[in-house]
């Protein structure tokens, strides 16, 4: 079995609440759980990262200093990461950084010297987890209020939640099954980890 180095998420939506076209740092609010989760991955020393589709850029209702002073925010509330990268293209640009294109998350887990069989990437949108796919990463779909049904059930892996979906990963590796899940107790898995840590 590989091991997990690196874990990438979609930042609006499974980090942070999803703002569209968000430019005020001020409204860059953390998703349940999110804040355990990386506290879990970091303990473990797993670089983390996000990534981030701004199409709003391209349109010109975003800058590009816009989406680096909400960046800066979300790491300020949730870091420190070790990488971020944003695609600022619209979804007829034709570029190799949009989701379901894998340019992105490759560049990302480059930059923290992993491999994409390494990487594990969680988002609540299923051109993410697509993009996983064809990069040869592992990706978790973690559903959000507008996940489409129909992408759920057909996922290859799916988490009920952005914590469940860490706490798993790091408990297995490579997520295993429809749906993935780690019903211990938030201390058991600090302990288990803290165990298994001491084993390798």
């Amino acid at each position: 079995m590989s091991r997990v180095r690196a874990v990438l998420f979609d930042r609006d939506g499974t980090l942070v609440e999803d703002v569209p076209d968000n430019a005020d740092p001020q409204r860059v609010r953390p998703t349940d759980g999110a804040r355990e989760a990386l506290e879990l991955l970091r303990h473990q020393g797993l670089a983390t990262g996000f990534l981030t589709h701004q199409p709003g850029v391209a349109r010109g209702t975003l800058t590009e200093a816009d989406v680096r002073r909400v960046d800066a925010r979300v790491d300020e509330l949730l870091g420190p990461f070790d990488v971020r990268g944003v695609c600022p293209h619209g979804p007829d640009d034709g570029c190799h950084c949009r989701s379901p294109e894998p340019g992105l998350l490759l560049w990302a887990a480059g930059r923290v010297c992993t491999g994409p069989e390494g990487t594990v990437v969680i988002s609540g949108r299923v051109s993410d987890v697509e993009a996983a796919r064809r990069a040869g990463a592992h990706g978790v779909l973690v559903p959000t209020p507008h996940t489409p049904p129909e992408e759920t059930a057909a996922a290859e892996h799916v988490a009920p939640d952005l914590l469940t979906a860490v706490r798993a990963v790091l408990l297995t590796g490579p997520p295993r099954g429809h749906v993935i899940a780690d019903e211990r107790p938030l201390e058991a898995a600090y302990n288990h980890e803290q165990e298994d840590g001491r084993r390798r």
